[in-house]
């Protein structure tokens, strides 16, 4: 229970900073925080130790009421991206809506331009541990994601997908109330 309190007060401290916060929301540190002016945070909302949050240019993320964020999640904007309510996302998972450049022969990638891509993650997902999603997903509501996936692309809701690059493996059927393999 001591825990919880460290948190909210961290919470309470980084409310100074963010877009926006509701509460009770817990964060714990050591967390890194790039653009925090660019960060909502909803309620009920858990960050554990060791995630990094980073908004560049005009970069915003919004992480809706009831997401986890497990260890050392890293999660980077350039511009919007979304976690919907009811997430969550496993340890040492990467999420981003920037992709780098590499079309100039003879220039460093980090010294070449971006591209943009929204990215947003529907309600009630599963995000598996070691997953990277990379700009541009959308992942539909209630989405599985398996373990060390590697997803880019649009995925309809109540669907399980996995591997690298990622694909649907199972679908959920409405009518028979299971979820059946593609």
């Amino acid at each position: 229970m001591f825990f919880k309190i460290k948190w909210l007060f961290s919470a309470l401290f980084l409310s100074l900073f963010l877009k926006k916060i509701r509460f009770p929301t817990f964060i714990a540190f050591p967390v890194f925080f790039k653009g925090l002016n660019r960060v909502s945070i909803g309620k009920h909302v858990r960050i554990f130790p060791g995630c990094r949050l980073e908004t560049h240019g005009d970069g915003e993320i919004i992480i809706e009421d009831d997401v986890s964020l497990a260890q050392n999640v890293h999660i980077t904007s350039g511009t919007k991206l979304v976690i919907k309510q009811g997430t969550l996302i496993t340890a040492n998972v990467y999420i981003t809506s920037i992709d780098h450049n590499y079309e100039e022969i003879g220039v460093p990638i980090p010294r070449q331009s971006h591209k943009y891509s929204e990215t947003i993650i529907g309600k009630n997902c599963f995000i598996g541990m070691g997953v990277a999603i990379q700009a541009g997903t959308i992942l539909g509501e209630q989405c599985i994601v398996g373990a060390n996936s590697v997803v880019r692309g649009t995925f309809p809701d109540y669907c399980v997908i996995a591997g690298v690059p990622a694909k649907i493996i199972k679908i959920y059927n409405k009518e028979s109330g299971e979820w059946v393999r593609v």
